[in-house]
C-alpha cells in the first residue's frame, strides 16, 4: 500500500494505491507522502482537472464487484456539467433511490468518482467530504454546472 499527498483547491487529500490500483481518496492531511507512477498520474490529473484541462480521469481504480462496481460505473459515466438523480440512477440500477444515496455516501474515490453529479429530487442531496453540500457546490461550479443549481 502506497499513500501521497495531494493539496487541492478544496483541502488536503490523500490518494491510497493497492496493488496498481487507487483504493480511496480522502479529505485528510496524510503522514506518508509516498510516489509511483501512479500516484504521480493522479496527482496530475488532479492538477489538470482543477485547471479546467481535464473533464475525465483515466486512472486504474478499484471498483469492486457486484452493486457497488456497476454503481461506480454508472458515477463515471455522468459526463463533466452534467447531473443526475437518485431516482434516475436508481431505476438504471433497479435499487431505490436511499441505496443511491448511501452509496454515494461510501464512494471510496471521491471527485476521480464523481458522486458530487448525483442531486435529489428537489434538492442537492447530501456529500460526505469535510465541508458538505458546500463543497459539492464547489465541485459542480467548477465543472460550469451551477446553473442546474437554480
Amino acid at each position: 500500500m502506497k499513500q501521497g499527498r495531494y493539496l487541492s483547491p478544496l483541502g488536503a487529500l490523500v490518494l491510497t494505491e493497492v496493488e496498481g490500483r487507487l483504493t480511496r481518496l480522502r479529505w485528510e492531511e496524510g503522514e506518508t507522502d509516498d510516489s509511483s507512477p501512479l500516484l504521480d498520474a493522479a496527482r496530475s490529473q488532479l492538477d489538470a482537472y482543477f485547471a479546467r484541462r481535464l473533464t475525465r480521469f483515466d486512472l486504474p481504480l478499484a471498483l469492486g464487484e457486484g452493486f457497488p462496481a456497476r454503481f461506480l460505473a454508472a458515477l463515471q459515466a455522468i459526463p463533466f456539467g452534467e447531473t443526475r438523480r437518485y431516482g434516475e440512477l436508481a431505476r438504471a440500477l433497479g435499487v431505490s433511490a436511499q441505496a443511491i444515496g448511501q452509496a454515494c455516501g461510501a464512494n471510496p474515490l471521491p471527485i476521480l468518482i464523481p458522486c458530487h453529479r448525483v442531486l435529489g429530487a428537489s434538492g442537492l442531496g447530501g456529500f460526505s467530504a469535510p465541508g458538505g453540500v458546500e463543497t459539492k457546490v464547489a465541485l459542480l461550479r467548477h465543472e460550469g454546472a451551477a446553473s442546474l443549481l437554480i
